[in-house]
């Protein structure tokens, strides 16, 4: 076999094959014999019949068009291998024409490659990562949240208004627009908090500046976008309430003192509670950090592609990216439409997020393979085996003969290439720690 690669505009390359009479008829030989294994000719056993025996049956054009299509699809992966190409999308092989025994058989295709882009620097990136251990805030917060968690509740004045600080025990009953009860939100006696989380931003301002005795009713319509916990699955709808105030009550959380700690949580000390805390904190963070260090460099990368994501390449992740989200929401049992809800999201928004999602992989992508070009990492057929042998199937060198047939193995060199050229940008990526506990929720 022969071929002849032409660089095209847009990235695409049309390459010029052409097949030596040998290949020709060792594609045909094998055509008239899985024709005859396949059907019953009459007079001849399963897999003995004569060649034209079977042209009389099916048609000798459709025996070597059936020739030329096994030939091209065994080719094309071969010649993927072989110039080492990374493709796509599909190839476009346009009329291959049709093969004659005896003679070589040249065809032609045009396939888009991944582009090769360049990063604006090379220059190692620098980004910010949380302290390895736990810091004094860090622990205060979590001993707070602790104390949150014992805390107890007196009865205020008749005249003190539902606020910061304080809680109203309350009678509540809410329904739908149909008049069905929404037993989540219906209570005879219930102890409601503002600013938790579990209801609504509206509900709260409602009850908020309620006092003892006093009732309100009133009819709320929960955003699209609700993403409180008691509330995310009324989104969209009109929810009527009436409540009545038993009493307003004071928040207080105990002091941490150690007779406290010693008595409730049983810890000799202040001091052992904290130890304990930053222990669990820095445990957490040992697992969490190398990701959030990886993710921040392959942000920083990004940042210096100026090139736009190839359509081909984007729409392809996208793909790849919804085939995972759906696999992983089968496997967890959640309803996508229980999915949008927790997120409070739409499905527009979520097509949106995957898009931009996919966008920012194919960035790191082209990133990566960029800096791996600039610093001569590659990966050699051993890289490529060894990978096959962690993958802990039963035949490994058996799979990775199948997929080089098929012309696959550039999906597992690009990755190997990849993930040496993160491990790269890790190895001398400056680091800064930072307290990232002042830092708002979005950032």
């Amino acid at each position: 076999m022969e071929n002849k690669i032409e660089k095209l505009e847009d990235g695409k390359i049309k390459v010029n094959v052409t097949a030596d009479a040998k290949e020709v008829d060792r594609a045909v030989s094998q055509t008239y014999k899985d024709l005859a294994k396949k059907y019953a000719f009459p007079g001849f056993r399963k897999g003995k019949a004569p060649r034209p025996v079977i042209d009389n049956a099916v048609g000798r054009e459709s025996v070597l068009s059936s020739s030329t299509e096994d030939l091209v699809n065994e080719l094309y992966p071969r010649i993927i291998e072989d110039e080492r190409l990374s493709p796509v999308g599909s190839p476009d092989f346009g009329d291959p024409g049709m093969v004659e025994p005896g003679k070589p058989f040249a065809f032609e295709f045009t396939v888009s490659l991944k582009p090769e882009v360049e990063l604006s620097s090379y220059e190692p990136v620098s980004v910010e990562v949380p302290f390895e251990n736990a810091t004094e805030t860090e622990v205060d917060d979590q001993v707070k949240a602790l104390a949150d968690h014992y805390k107890t509740y007196e009865n205020a004045s008749s005249d003190t208004a539902l606020g910061e600080g304080l809680a109203a025990d309350i009678k509540i009953r809410a329904t739908k627009e149909d008049g069905q009860e929404i037993a989540a939100l219906t209570s005879e006696s219930m102890l409601y908090s503002l600013g938790t989380g579990l209801y609504s931003e509206e509900l709260d301002s409602k009850l908020s500046g309620i006092k003892k005795g006093e009732e309100r009713s009133f009819t709320l319509h929960v955003a699209d976008d609700e993403t409180a916990m008691l509330m995310a699955d009324l989104a969209g709808q009109d929810v009527s309430f009436a409540v009545e105030c038993t009493v307003v009550k004071h928040e207080t959380a105990p002091e941490v003192t150690d007779e406290w700690v010693k008595e409730t949580l049983g810890f000799d000390t202040v001091e052992d509670l904290r130890k304990e805390i930053s222990g669990s904190i820095e445990q957490q963070k040992a697992q969490i950090i190398p990701q959030i260090k990886e993710n921040a460099c392959a942000a920083e990368l990004v940042k210096r592609v100026e090139a736009e994501a190839p359509a081909a390449m984007a729409e392809q992740m996208e793909s790849d990216l919804l085939q995972d989200f759906f696999t992983q929401l089968q496997r967890s049992g959640m309803t996508f439409d229980a999915y949008l809800q927790s997120r409070g999201i739409d499905n527009d928004e979520f097509k949106e997020d995957v898009k931009q999602q996919a966008q920012d992989e194919v960035k790191r992508v082209l990133a990566l393979d960029a800096w791996a070009r600039h610093k001569g990492i590659g990966a050699t057929d051993e890289d490529v085996t060894l990978e096959f042998e962690r993958a802990g199937v039963d035949e490994p060198k058996k799979l990775e003969r199948q997929w080089r047939e098929q012309g696959r193995l550039y999906l597992i060199r690009d990755e190997i290439v990849r993930s040496k050229a993160m491990a790269d940008v890790l190895e001398t990526a400056v680091v800064t720690e930072v307290d990232l506990t002042g830092k708002d929720a979005e950032e």
